[in-house]
């Protein structure tokens, strides 16, 4: 039995305002993951910049700079696609704990420590006493 008129746009109502509300969710009920819509850039933007060296290397060849100018633009506009979207793609697990989240999208590493604070490695404890041992004996 098909919907009534009514209730189909009810239905559209309802599919947009959970789109706006949680898109990742509404990607996920469509079919269609962010992963996959990350990995279609990727391989779009790889075609792009694969375009932009032909450009490039026709406008060196040809002698008309402006040309390869073009075309080393669309190498750079297709490579700042792909490596944000191959970013998005490895973003998509769960987060290192031994790497801080920061605003700007890059993460901080702690310094090879672990949870405790302390180093893990022998190495890194034997270096910290001599350093130590030095400051206490009043330097060189």
């Amino acid at each position: 039995m098909p919907l009534s008129e009514e209730e189909l746009r009810l239905l559209e109502q309802m599919e947009r305002a959970l789109s706006e509300e949680d898109p990742k969710f509404a990607s996920t009920l469509r079919g269609t993951t962010q992963r996959l819509a990350a990995r279609r850039r990727a391989i779009l933007a790889g075609i792009a910049f694969a375009a932009g060296i032909a450009v490039m290397m026709g406008g060196a060849v040809s002698g008309y700079w402006p040309v390869g100018v073009a075309g080393f633009v669309v190498m750079l506009g297709s490579a700042t696609v792909l490596l944000s979207a191959l970013r998005g793609q490895r973003t998509g697990g769960t987060p290192d704990p031994h790497v801080a989240a920061h605003p700007s999208g890059f993460g901080v590493v702690d310094g090879g420590r672990s949870r405790g604070g302390r180093s893990s490695s022998g190495f890194m404890d034997t270096l910290q006493a001599r350093w130590r041992r030095r400051r206490e004996r009043g330097g060189w």
